[in-house]
C-alpha cells in the first residue's frame, strides 16, 4: 500500500472513530495508572472526542465498525467511571 492509499484510509470516519477510542483507551489506561488531574482531565477530553467520534458513524453502512467502536467505547466509560469512583 502506498502513502496515498493510507493517507485514504485514515480519512474513512469509521477508521477515526476507532483511532478515536484507541486514544481514548491509552488516555484512560494512563489516568489509571497515574490518576493525576491533568491525566483524568485528558481522558475526559478523549472521552468526549471519541463519542463525537462515533455519533459520527452511526448509520454508516459498515455496521462491524460501528459495533466494535461502540463497544470499545463503552468499556472505556467502564473503566473511567471507576476512575472517577476511585477519586470520590
Amino acid at each position: 500500500m502506498n502513502s496515498h492509499d493510507s493517507s485514504l484510509q485514515s480519512n474513512n470516519p469509521a477508521n477515526s472513530a476507532m483511532d478515536s477510542a484507541e486514544k481514548l483507551h491509552r488516555s484512560v489506561s494512563s489516568a489509571l495508572s497515574h490518576p493525576t488531574e491533568q491525566l483524568i482531565q485528558q481522558a475526559n477530553n478523549s472521552l468526549a472526542h471519541a463519542e463525537q467520534a462515533v455519533r459520527q458513524i452511526r448509520g454508516n453502512a459498515n455496521k462491524q465498525a460501528v459495533e466494535l467502536a461502540e463497544e470499545m467505547l463503552g468499556e472505556e466509560k467502564e473503566r473511567l467511571s471507576k476512575l472517577h469512583s476511585n477519586q470520590r
